[in-house]
């Protein structure tokens, strides 16, 4: 299987730890940078922090392809360039598939898991709104992102979805602003991204799932099937929060984060 070099920005430990470090994998459409406040607080309880790029986002090579299988041996391969035989980890949405992907395939090289607001089952295709209007974005007539938030808020009037979206965009050679993401390859594998775990997947670690209770990706009947793949888990819930549930209640998800990290 091929690998790419994943992008990172690594967070220091603030103090002298035995902890293993701490890999961070955004979701779909996001990338490493959307964690750098979370990265800086986790670094004092211990942890260098990795902030990943997976491939075709943020700054990591693009590719005909993407699987969570791939995905995978992009992070292992991450792994063993820079000398981690084992690491904690934490995926939102598209990442924490990912994080249980790595968890169940490879659970020696897992020491703890943090999943947020994604459950290990089938998710149907259900981004089609948000996707039809990024394309709808005219990329030869605009010139500024202010242009781009004033496009998609006709088709998207949430604006905390426009802003993560438009983080995205950056000048491209010929002067005009693009995606960073791989937009192409990523909206033809989209069915790929809601696949869920094989039947017989299990992680016996320490493992977390943290939910937005207004975001429905969780909901109460899915903690049976969280626990068939991974036994251990505590599922805690977020008041207030939605699918980006790190974003819209940071201090109550770090507090989540640091109980479970620190038991």
């Amino acid at each position: 299987m091929n690998t790419v070099t994943l992008h990172s920005k690594i967070v220091p430990s603030a103090e002298p730890s035995d902890m293993e470090p701490l890999l961070v994998i955004h979701g779909l459409f996001g990338m490493g940078d959307n964690w750098g406040s979370h990265a800086r607080h986790w670094s004092t309880l211990g942890m260098e922090v990795h902030l990943l790029d997976m491939r075709n986002h943020g700054r990591s090579p693009h590719t005909a392809s993407h699987t969570y299988l791939e995905m995978v041996a992009d992070v292992l391969a991450y792994m063993e360039v820079h000398g981690m035989k084992s690491v904690n980890v934490l995926g939102h949405s598209m990442g924490g598939k990912v994080a249980m992907e790595l968890a169940t395939k490879h659970p020696g090289r897992v020491t703890r898991m943090i999943v947020v607001d994604i459950a290990p089952k089938v998710y149907p295709p259900h981004h089609q709104h948000i996707l039809d209007a990024m394309h709808s974005l005219d990329f030869d007539s605009l010139s500024s992102r202010t242009e781009a938030d004033r496009m998609l808020e006709p088709s998207l009037k949430d604006w905390g979805i426009r802003q993560f979206l438009l983080k995205n965009l950056e000048w491209k050679a010929d002067k005009k602003l693009g995606w960073k993401f791989n937009f192409q390859v990523l909206v033809s594998q989209i069915n790929r991204v809601g696949e869920g775990l094989s039947a017989h997947d299990q992680y016996a670690g320490a493992s977390l799932f943290i939910r937005g209770n207004q975001s429905g990706y969780i909901q109460d009947e899915d903690l049976v099937q969280i626990l068939e793949h991974f036994p251990l888990a505590q599922l805690e819930s977020i008041d207030d929060a939605g699918h980006w549930v790190h974003a819209e209640q940071p201090a109550a998800f770090r507090a989540a984060v640091d109980e479970f990290m620190l038991a």
